[in-house]
Formats: C-alpha cells, structure tokens, sequence
C-alpha cells in the first residue's frame, strides 16, 4: 500500500426512520451533497481507492454509494465490524490490507477514524500546525490523506473536509 485514506461518513441525519436504530440513520441532504463532493474532490487531485473498506451502517454505505462514481473500479467490503469501531480495531483492518490495495480507503465513524488519523500524525512526528488542524476535531465527511512507505509507515499528505475540499 502507498497511500491511506481514513474518512468519515458524511453529516446523517439525526435519527432513524421509525423503528430503527443508530446504524440505520441515512445522510442528511447536506450529507448527500458532501458525499458527492469529497468524492470528485479526492479523484480531481488524483486521489483514488482500489480497495475501500466500509462500515455497514446506512450512513457510511450512502457516503460511499454517493463518492464511488468519481472513483471507477473499486473493491468494496461491508464490514460490520468497523461499526463505531475504534481506532485499534481500524488500525487492524489497515495493516491486514496492506498488501492488497496500492490506495485503500477506509469509511467509518468517529471516534475511531479521528484517534487513528491522530496516532498516525503522532506516530510520523506531523508538525504541531497539522496536529492543531486535526486536534479540533474530524467533521463529518473529512478525509484525513497519508502516504505510506514500504515499512507500512503512515505520513501525513493531506487533510479535506467539505468546506476546504468538497461541497
């Protein structure tokens, strides 16, 4: 793998349709207009997944099912246990990838997507300017951008959200 893209799903909804639970809180129309975005924003700097890893909850999938297109031919795998999954679990998920995908993109929740981007930050000892950028928070649909060496190493690349990079 040479680069990882960690993203959050973009703004749900605040509850479910009736009778349902968290997992199956759908994006918000702001949500659905930041999805698209983030996913012609990622391609347009020649950031593209061959392998994209996503959580099973409504709202991760619509995130995705909306950025795919911007993308071409991508692997997909639900994976139930990235549901609100914390930052070891996707970390696992990461290094277990490592040999199947040149870009892999995770689509999960925070807090787990925020604290691993953060320990990859810590990690490759990032500027304190881009741990300040990352330490307000990981707004819904952000995408934190790392290249990665060939120890499996994460460095800092880049940092969207929908305001700087998307909708």
């Amino acid at each position: 793998m040479h680069r990882l893209i960690l993203m959050r799903h973009a703004q749900a909804e605040m509850s479910a349709p009736s009778g349902g639970g968290d997992k199956a809180r759908p994006l918000a129309p702001q949500g659905r207009t930041e999805a698209g975005a983030m996913g012609r924003a990622l391609a347009e700097r020649g950031i593209k997944p061959d392998l994209a890893l996503v959580s099973t909850a409504a709202r991760t999938r619509q995130t995705w099912d909306l950025m795919h297109d911007a993308f071409g031919d991508v692997e997909v795998r639900d994976l139930a246990m990235l549901y609100n999954a914390g930052a070891d679990v996707i970390r696992g998920l990461v290094e277990g990838s490592e040999e199947e995908a040149g870009c892999l993109m995770i689509v999960a929740h925070n807090p787990g997507v925020h604290l691993l981007a953060v320990e990859y930050l810590t990690e490759s000892a990032a500027s304190p300017a881009v741990l300040d950028r990352l330490a307000g928070g990981f707004a819904p649909g952000s995408a934190a951008i790392f290249s990665v060496d060939v120890a499996g190493r994460c460095a800092y690349e880049g940092f969207l959200t929908p305001r700087t990079g998307g909708a």
